[in-house]
Formats: C-alpha cells, structure tokens, sequence
C-alpha cells in the first residue's frame, strides 16, 4: 500500500507547483551562417545574371549597328559595281570605236612625221625671227632714204634730209657688216653734199612776205595840202577864222591842185575805187611771191616782187614812210634765193637696195641649206621604217 500511495504522493506536489515555462534550445551559429551565404550567392547570381543580360543588350545592339554599317557597305558596294560597270561599258564601248592596229601603226607614223615636221619648222621660225631684227632695220634704213628723196624734191627741205640719210647711216654702221662699205660710201657723199647747202627758211620768207600783204592792204596815198611858208597863215585848216576868202581857198584846194614842179612826173591822185584796185594787185603780186617762194620758184618770185615795185613806186608817194619802209623791204627780199640745187639720192638709195637683196639672197641660201640638211635624216628614217 505504501508503494501504492507513493506515486500520489509524487503527483500532488506536481499538480499544486506552478509548470515552468520551456525553453527551447537556440539555433546554433552555424546554421544562420549558411542562411547568409545563400542569400549572398542569390545576390551574386542575380547581379550576373543583371550583367549577363546587359552585356547580351549590349551585344544585341552593337550587332544591330554592325548590321546598319554592313548594310551600308554594302549599299555603297553596289554603287561601285553599278559605276565599274557603267565605266566597264564605257570603256567596252571606247575599245569597240578604236581602230585596228594597222591604223594604230600608221597613225603613229604620221604623228612621228608630224612631229618631226614640227621641230623643222621651229628650227625655221628661230632663224627667221633671229633675223628679223635686222632685216626690219635694213628696211626702215631704204625707207628713210626715199623719204630723204622725197623732202628733197617736194619740199627742198634740206635739214629734215639730212637728219634721214644719217639715220640710214647709223642703221648701216649698226650692221657691223663689211659688205655694207659700198652703201655707206654714198650715204657718206650725200651727207657732205647735203651739209654744203645753205638751208633756206622758206616758213620764214613767206610769213614776212605775209606780214608785207597786210601793210599794203593799208597803204594810203599821202595828199598834198597847201600852207604858207613865209606868213603864220595856215590855209589847211577849216574855219580858223581868216576870213571867207582863205575859207574859199581852202575848198577849191580839196578839187584842184596846183604843181609849181611840171618838170617832174605827175601822178594821179588815188581815192575810192582807185585806190582799192591798186592796192588789191600790189597784194595779189605780193600772195605770188609767197607761192614761189613756198615752192621754190625763183623765176615767179623775182618777176612778183618787181611788180610790186613798180606798182608801189608808180602809185604810191615815196615819201609816204609806210610806202619807203615797204619798198625798202621789197629791194631785200628780191635778191634772197628761193630755190638751190638738190643733190640726187638716187645712187645712195640703189646701194642701200643691192645690199638689202645680197644679205637676203644669202640668208635664203642658208635657209635652204638646212633644210636639205634637216630632210636627209628624215628620208634615211623612212627608208629604214620601210626595209624590214
């Protein structure tokens, strides 16, 4: 019965204690631990996979833009092909339209005789323009001796003459040639010829004959008066108041006059018409001499000048002072040459020409010396072309 009542004795204390909580054991450290590492290793496999998708985006769109380049390439390929091929046609077409070889080789042929004709004829043209120089000299040279000729024999200008023919002189001795002695031996006799002359200045002349024309166009017969010579009485003058009678005298003198001297020659008074008519030949004889004396007429100028003389002295009164001054220059000029005797040009101009034609003759002699020169290379070349 003890044993019996043992265990009751063991619960009751059981029953009536208060139950304590329990407690459950803490995880251990190593179990949270792992927790982490999975959650990293998410973290990291998560971010790769981040990466991974990013770089396949990456690597979409970079082989979309490799793409969009090799289309372009290849659009600009095409282009090129299309442009090769137009040019291929292009040159198809060029190839088609050239001739044949046989033509080719003759065509090269004339372009080589075509060059060759070519260089020969710049050799010519070098000579030539080489040349030229002088011959143009040699030619002004003849040129201004006919202008020399013509001064000489149209104008009698013997200054301007002899300014040409040494300018022809100069041109010669410029030559540096001895064949040119002849012709500067009678440009050299033509010079002393010239220079032996005395110049006339027939400008001069005929201004002052000129200038004589004028002064007779104004000439005025000088009228007698009548005057007292042993009384103070003055009988030229009008209205002094001597009385009717002087007055009277005086108007009769104005249509009659008296000469004391019938011994001398009685010329008639001019006035009027008369007058002008006279003055008008003195004038024209004057305008005469002007021409010959321009001219070179020594005939017509000494028969003018004397009949204006004799005109101005049958006239005119000689103690008019304008009628003695110009009859005393009409006695100056009557005896002034007009007119020398030119010498001739002719055999100067002939020596100068033969030269002129002996240096072409003998630069048309070189000409054709080289030209034969220059053709017989050519020819042996053509032979040569023409033997194989």
């Amino acid at each position: 019965m003890s044993e019996a009542t043992s265990p009751k004795d063991d619960t009751q204390p059981a029953l009536s204690a208060p139950i304590p909580p329990r407690v459950e054991p803490l995880a251990s450290p190593a179990p949270k631990g792992r927790g982490n590492g999975l959650a990293a290793l998410a973290l990291l496999i998560g971010a790769a996979g981040v990466a991974v998708g990013g770089w396949s985006v990456w690597q979409v769109r970079l082989l979309q833009g490799q793409d969009q380049q090799q289309l372009s390439q290849l659009e600009q390929t095409r282009s090129q092909a299309q442009q090769l091929a137009q040019r291929e046609q292009g040159l198809t077409e060029r190839l088609a339209a050239l001739p044949d070889p046989q033509e080719l080789e003759n065509r090269r042929r004339l372009l080589a005789q075509l060059q060759g004709d070519q260089q020969h004829l710049s050799q010519r043209v070098e000579s030539v323009l080489g040349a030229s120089r002088q011959d143009w000299r040699l030619a002004e040279a003849e040129h201004l001796l006919r202008l020399a000729a013509l001064r000489l024999s149209a104008l009698q200008d013997v200054g301007s003459a002899t300014v040409l023919v040494q300018g022809a002189d100069e041109i010669l001795r410029d030559q540096d040639d001895s064949a040119s002695y002849a012709a500067r031996e009678q440009l050299a006799k033509t010079l002393v010829a010239l220079r032996g002359i005395t110049a006339l200045d027939r400008t001069g002349l005929f201004l002052q004959l000129g200038a004589m024309r004028e002064q007779a166009a104004q000439l005025s017969t000088l009228v007698p008066a009548f005057s007292s010579k042993g009384e103070q009485v003055n009988f030229a003058a009008e209205g002094d108041g001597q009385g009717w009678w002087a007055e009277w005298l005086e108007k009769l003198s104005r249509y009659i006059r008296i000469d004391f001297h019938a011994d001398q020659n009685v010329r008639p008074l001019l006035a009027g018409q008369s007058l002008t008519q006279v003055r008008l030949a003195l004038t024209l004889a004057l305008e005469q001499a002007q021409w010959a004396a321009l001219n070179g007429k020594p005939e017509v100028y000494r028969q003018a000048l004397t009949q204006a003389r004799n005109v101005l002295e049958s006239y005119f009164n000689v103690e008019n002072p304008d009628s003695q001054a110009l009859l005393a220059r009409i006695n100056e000029l009557v005896s002034q040459p007009v007119a020398v005797a030119m010498p001739d040009l002719t055999a100067a101009t002939d020596a100068v020409r033969a030269y002129v034609q002996r240096r072409e003759n003998a630069s048309q002699k070189l000409q054709d010396e080289k030209q034969s020169q220059s053709d017989q290379p050519a020819a042996e070349d053509d032979l040569e072309e023409v033997s194989p």
